[in-house]
């Protein structure tokens, strides 16, 4: 069915958050005097993904990741560092580094231009405001909600909710959520009571039961469904 709304999630939807993270990582941990950061960096991985499932499951605010992440880590690999000083290295690393996925810019446009647009994403303030503005891309979206600004997370509706009352309250029906994240954008979108489209370019398998109404395995897939 065509949509009017349409809700995107930001990292590894449209952001190459990967790339992003690398850099910001390697960045971090040389002014935090590492040796061989390499070597760790499946450590940080493992640290800063479980944090984030915490957040998912309300567990743990958003804000906190923020110098927590480096309080594991720092004592995983035995690194006599301020976390508080690699969190605010990272945050600003996080915002510099990093691109659109090839694509997505011209895909923003093409929908901005069909039906109103939303960005809800689980991050940080600081991090996700810096790459808006940096990449140029803020004024696509009509309506831009931060878990860290707003308190609450996906999977939550009250999340969505804020979202739409920031479009003006559309029509739940004409309105999808698009993301990556089975747990996150897809449950989200679902306990919101919208449509969801799954975008999942490496073809994986689902590890859980929630079900998303469309699949995408491209960004210009998504045009099909206006």
């Amino acid at each position: 069915m065509p949509y009017d709304t349409i809700l995107f999630d930001l990292d590894h939807t449209l952001y190459d958050s990967d790339e992003s993270e690398r850099r910001a990582y390697a960045h971090t941990t040389t002014r935090a005097g590492l040796a061989d950061p390499d070597l760790h960096f499946p450590h940080y991985v493992s640290i800063n993904r479980e944090m984030w499932r915490s957040v998912e499951r309300g567990e743990l605010d958003p804000t906190e990741v923020r110098h927590r992440r480096f309080e594991a880590f720092n004592h995983h690999v035995g690194l006599d560092a301020d976390p508080h000083a690699m969190a605010d290295d990272f945050v600003w690393a996080l915002g510099a580094h990093g691109e659109l996925y090839p694509g997505a810019a011209q895909l923003l446009a093409a929908c901005a231009a069909r039906a109103s647009l939303g960005l809800v994403t689980n991050g940080l303030s600081d991090v996700q405001r810096s790459r808006l503005s940096r990449l140029g891309i803020a004024d696509y979206f009509d309506a831009i909600v931060i878990s860290s600004e707003v308190g609450v997370t996906k999977p939550r509706p009250d999340i969505f909710a804020i979202a739409f009352e920031q479009l003006g309250h559309p029509a739940k029906d004409g309105a999808v959520m698009v993301g990556d994240s089975l747990t996150s954008d897809i449950a989200g979108g679902r306990n919101f009571g919208i449509d969801t489209c799954w975008y999942n370019p490496r073809g994986n398998r689902a590890d859980t039961d929630v079900e998303p109404t469309h699949v995408v395995g491209r960004l210009d897939e998504l045009l099909d469904l206006l």
